[in-house]
């Protein structure tokens, strides 16, 4: 089952198509990446999911209803962190988390029970400060357990690591990708190896709309082709290759990298290499990264 469907839906802001025609849909128990560039609408999307801000067409659904805007019947099923998480500074951990429970209708050992639950989860359970005293990773960590707290069918998190050092980067990547056997994750970044880490299922966003989806094995074989890398035992071999077969870039010491290179070609350059007795220290097909992806969506 989806638990997330966006269909055709669009966003303009003046003279500015910010979501051009966008469709996607996110199984239920799954990480996914909704990777884009800063300003490529990955936010707007979010807050059209939310209900925060309309759509000029199409329709969102979640969990089977249609999301309508200004309304939050369907919030019931999601849980939001948003990149700056912003809390009442002078309250613990705890009291925030009972606070939020208060306001949602939960009882109080229902708050007691889950409060507890979560705060262990995400390392906090011993930490009695105030919050006004936290660190960024700190208070993203405890936006997790608020947002967790009505144990959502869809939890969205938007750039949740985007200012954190790597610690705070992998503690908050570990957290997501526990969570999965009890929610769904939307993480919205534009840090591609955060994505490779813990997402199922990825959508690159260009322009407003997808232009690659799919688990990460499907886009990977999207390209035409791998990258080859040679490196040559000196900088003259190198040179010397060069001249006789075009198309590669030095990348460092003794090093040429091809691009968007077939079986073909591979066997095309050990033959040249061959015929014109070039020696080499190691020729090497290396698989794409999502950087690489990234890039060719992005035109650069």
């Amino acid at each position: 089952m989806d638990i997330l469907e966006i269909s055709h839906i669009a966003k303009t802001f003046g003279n500015k198509k910010v979501i051009d025609d966008l469709s996607f849909s996110v199984p239920e128990h799954s990480v996914f990446g909704f990777i884009g560039q800063n300003g490529a609408g990955k936010t707007t999307t979010m807050k059209m999911v939310l209900g925060l801000l309309e759509s000029d067409k199409g329709e969102i659904y979640v969990n089977g209803e249609k999301v309508t805007f200004g309304e939050n019947h369907t919030n019931r099923y999601i849980g939001y962190l948003p990149d700056v998480p912003e809390f009442y500074g002078f309250m613990t951990p705890k009291e925030y988390l009972a606070m939020c429970g208060q306001i949602t209708g939960m009882s109080k050992e229902e708050i007691r029970k889950k409060s507890a639950e979560l705060l262990k989860m995400v390392g906090l359970e011993e930490n009695h400060k105030r919050i006004q005293g936290f660190s960024r990773g700190m208070k993203q960590r405890l936006g997790i357990a608020q947002a967790l707290l009505n144990s959502p069918k869809l939890l969205i998190c938007d750039e949740p690591t985007s200012a954190l050092d790597p610690m705070g980067r992998k503690e908050i990547l570990d957290i997501l990708s526990s969570v999965r056997k009890h929610t769904t994750v939307i993480f919205s970044t534009h840090i591609l190896s955060d994505v490779e880490r813990i997402c199922d299922r990825i959508a690159f966003l260009h322009e407003g709309k997808i232009a690659l989806s799919g688990t990460l094995e499907e886009i990977k074989h999207v390209r035409n082709g791998d990258s080859i890398e040679i490196e040559f035992l000196t900088e003259k071999d190198r040179d010397t290759f060069l001249k006789i077969y075009s198309g590669g870039r030095k990348t460092g010491r003794a090093k040429v990298l091809f691009s968007k290179k077939t079986e073909r070609d591979m066997l095309e350059i050990m033959e040249c290499l061959s015929q014109n007795k070039i020696p080499i220290l190691r020729l090497e097909r290396l698989e794409p990264t999502l950087e690489d992806l990234f890039l060719e969506v992005a035109g650069k």
